[in-house]
């Protein structure tokens, strides 16, 4: 009896190893809508400093300088080759890609924050955008030396290429 149930034992679990699961990545780029209170303090500071940002659904602003070509539409499974600044809205410098990566540096876009996998398909290949962040479609209430927790985040994106 002990054998016959060791074996049935052993079948099931051979069986439920052969289980097929879904390894793939999502491909999905986030659908993230920032809260009212976090547009409206991006929408002040656009205001007071007499800049005109076109407002996306999700809450993010941006300034296209170049739209730039080609035909391919970034999913999150793209990897994408950009040359970026970032800094506050105080002005303070928080990150910059070109002392390090004078060609730019490829990102998978899907492991981006929030609001640059919603800013980065607005332009192609070769442009350029400036997005005006709110603080949870950029690092949030996470804080790092350089970020305080719930920052506006301004980054200067130019998109190298996607791949």
């Amino acid at each position: 009896m002990r054998i016959k149930l060791l074996l049935m034992l052993a079948i099931i679990s051979v069986l439920a190893s052969c289980k097929k699961e879904n390894t793939q990545p999502s491909c999905e780029l986030s659908k993230a809508v920032a809260p009212a209170a976090e547009i409206d303090s991006v929408k002040k500071y656009l205001a007071n400093n007499s800049i005109t940002a076109t407002q996306h659904p999700s809450g993010v602003f941006y300034v296209v300088t170049n739209p730039g070509s080609g035909t391919v539409v970034p999913t999150g499974c793209t990897a994408v080759t950009v040359k970026y600044d970032g800094k506050l809205t105080n002005g303070n410098a928080f990150d910059n890609s070109s002392p390090n990566y004078p060609n730019g540096i490829v990102f998978g876009l899907g492991n981006l924050i929030s609001g640059w996998q919603i800013g980065i398909p607005l332009i192609k290949k070769g442009g350029t955008i400036t997005l005006y962040l709110p603080p949870s479609l950029g690092y949030g209430s996470n804080s790092s030396p350089s970020i305080p927790a719930n920052s506006i985040l301004i980054f200067n994106i130019e998109l190298v290429n996607v791949q």
